[in-house]
């Protein structure tokens, strides 16, 4: 893999949830209470991006 680029795989259980591979998680620094934004794009697929990521733009949106 290119430098930086990482893949991995995870399963669906039953009640729909998925296990974030520990490698993946300490690369990302997700932790137990860390909120998650799926992103789906019905041709292209799913993103998950830590919500921290998203909380500065969301301070510079106007909303009324």
């Amino acid at each position: 893999m290119p430098k930086g680029k990482h893949i991995w795989t995870a399963s669906v259980g039953e009640k729909g949830q998925i296990v974030i591979p520990k490698q993946a998680r300490d690369i990302f620094d997700i932790k137990p209470g860390d909120t998650l934004i799926l992103l789906g794009d019905e041709e292209r697929g799913l993103a998950i991006v830590k919500k921290d990521a998203f909380d500065s733009l969301f301070e510079k949106l106007p909303f009324s």
